[in-house]
């Protein structure tokens, strides 16, 4: 469960909805083709112009890439996607007792969710219409629904392995129906120009994708004043109004395909920061900071899912080139190799560095293998994605052996100034210097979710930052936090006043509200739990927990038509929620019952 903790906390946690696709971002290599006199483009406000104002100078390049898992990354329904994947199915679980359709009607793809009573009556039934794919096919595809203008995770997902549909990666443990919300830090990793609002819970603007692939500027920047310039004078070059990550530094280039590779334990804006900021051949840490727990002998990890850089940085190979070597210099994003084509061409990449002599198993027995010679195969095997049925991951450890052992430069990464978490992506040369205080709050408070002896840290430093930072949202949270572990009316009541500040302005994290409802109610001040519910609801209309706590805080009071209204809306958004059809029932057994006036 720890790969969807972000569920928790919104949008302030990065969590990837994997989906089924594990694609390899890498950075790119230029390549000149004719150019046009009058490139048509799509200007914006941010200089994106898109992958098909690209492809009218490099044509050769985008009809490539467009065949790779990245540029297939996110797609519409289309009859041509219909025709290639079974698209009926049916499935039940067991655990939560619910069935599971999928069907096509006029070209589209729907989803439906529904239970069914001991005598096979329909309890509920949730059918929605699929938007879009999120993934190549390359290990599968999840489905997204539209509700209004946010965007949903559908409960299926379709497995190449199995060439079927099954439960979306998470849904295991808990039935989200379809209101698991597409998050930014899941979809800017998945699509080529995603709006998603900020802190919105799923909330887009509209179109919810200016291009739904990855495309050109996701690893070259903004195309438009590369394309003007060319359009003036065609034999100047790219000049420097492009990025070509061949041309930037190792590291930087790293830094590209770091921003979705590298997940960590966790991954921190810097102030007034988003996704959309930041500029490939840039620092990413000028943008967003990643955390991690620093390893340990006795408990290794073993899934590198998502953890692409660090296995790579703590490879021999990257080691020993004094970090020369690059993503870039086994990747090329342009071209993807077929799975018959791979071995070769991988091997190919190795020998750029390596000799025939480097390999100390007998040619004979590496030519009898299958495939033959098969560098990639031995030393980069791949295996089981644990949090993601019927997937598999390549290993960018670069192993010797399959059970090779971390290196002793896994266990020395921790710094004077900040011994308790690694800082992944710390530029190099900046000295010995740790993040600002505000930034390791909110890394310490992700980290607590799933390591509570971090919970100490973060508790000092939101009383630190009192002083400072006395209206910011995630000090309020951390002093809520600690408050709360006196257990005393005191700390009670200093919860409550921490949380009521949290929960003005537009702060749209459910848990807030859920918490400070809870602790109003506890202590008898009912109406204000209503007023914060309500508030709470106008500002994340599909959070269930709220509908429930509104609900129960009207029938306590014996508000018995609000409750109805409230409890209606959310049985309407939440079918299959049974706590609220039953506080619903109960709501309309109390109205049938009540005297006429």
């Amino acid at each position: 469960m720890k790969a969807f903790a972000f569920m928790r906390r919104g949008n302030r946690h990065f969590g990837f909805y994997l989906g089924t696709i594990l694609v390899f971002i890498v950075t790119t290599r230029g390549q000149e083709g004719p150019v046009p006199s009058t490139p048509q483009v799509n200007r914006s406000s941010s200089g994106y112009v898109g992958s098909k104002a690209c492809a009218q100078c490099h044509r050769s390049i985008y009809d490539s890439y467009s065949k790779t898992d990245m540029g297939r990354s996110m797609a519409s329904i289309t009859p041509s996607l219909l025709g290639r994947i079974s698209t009926s199915a049916s499935l039940f679980d067991p655990r939560s007792q619910r069935h599971f359709e999928t069907s096509v009607r006029n070209n589209e793809l729907f989803q439906a969710e529904f239970a069914t009573a001991p005598d096979g009556r329909e309890i509920f039934r949730d059918t929605h219409k699929v938007e879009w794919i999120i993934g190549s096919g390359a290990n599968g595809f999840g489905a997204i629904v539209k509700r209004g203008n946010y965007l949903f995770e559908a409960p299926l997902s379709f497995y190449t392995k199995i060439n079927g549909w099954a439960q979306s990666p998470g849904y295991e443990f808990a039935d989200y129906g379809f209101s698991r919300p597409v998050l930014a830090g899941c979809v800017v990793c998945h699509s080529g120009r995603p709006q998603p609002v900020a802190d919105g819970n799923g909330l887009f603007r509209d179109p919810p994708f200016e291009e739904l692939a990855i495309g050109c500027e996701n690893c070259h920047g903004p195309g438009e004043q590369h394309v003007v310039e060319m359009q003036m004078d065609p034999s100047q070059g790219a000049g420097h109004s492009i990025v070509n990550p061949a041309k930037v530094t190792p590291w930087l280039a790293d830094n590209i395909c770091m921003s979705c590779h590298q997940a960590g334990d966790a991954r921190i804006f810097k102030p007034g920061k988003d996704y959309s900021q930041f500029r490939p051949g840039s620092a990413l840490d000028d943008t967003l900071s990643i955390f991690m727990v620093p390893l340990r002998r006795e408990s290794t990890p073993r899934d590198d899912l998502l953890q692409h850089y660090l296995s790579m940085f703590l490879s021999k190979c990257y080691r020993g080139s004094s970090g020369r070597l690059a993503c870039i210099g086994c990747h090329d994003p342009h071209v993807e190799p077929s799975a018959q084509e791979a071995p070769a061409y991988f091997r190919q990449k190795c020998l750029a560095c390596h000799t025939e002599k480097s390999c100390a198993l007998p040619l004979a027995i590496r030519q009898h293998k299958v495939p033959a010679d098969d560098c990639a195969g031995c030393h980069m095997p791949k295996r089981d994605v644990k949090v993601i049925s019927h997937s598999v991951l390549t290993n960018h450890r670069i192993v010797a052996q399959a059970e090779e052992q971390f290196p002793d430069a896994a266990f020395q990464m921790t710094t004077a100034s900040l011994p308790d978490l690694v800082h992944l992506n710390a530029v190099p040369g900046r000295g010995d210097s740790t993040s600002d205080p505000l930034t390791l709050l909110q890394a310490y408070g992700q980290i607590t979710l799933s390591l509570p002896e971090y919970r100490e840290r973060y508790w000092a430093l939101g009383k630190q930052l009192q002083t400072v930072e006395p209206d910011n949202v995630f000090v309020l949270e951390a002093l809520a936090d600690a408050a709360l572990q006196q257990k005393n009316p005191e700390g009670l009541a200093a919860a409550i006043r921490y949380l009521d500040r949290a929960t003005h302005g537009e702060n749209k994290n459910p848990e807030d509200f859920e918490q400070l409802a809870n602790l109003l109610i506890a202590t008898g001040r009912v109406q204000e739990a209503i007023a914060r519910l309500q508030r709470g609801i106008n500002l994340i209309p599909y959070d269930a927990e709220l509908y429930r706590l509104l609900g129960k805080s009207y029938l306590s009071h014996n508000q018995t038509a609000e409750a109805l209204a409230t409890l209606k809306t959310g049985a309407e958004i939440f079918p299959g929620d049974e706590v609220i059809r039953k506080l619903l029932k109960e709501c309309e057994s109390t109205k049938t019952s009540a005297p006429a006036p």
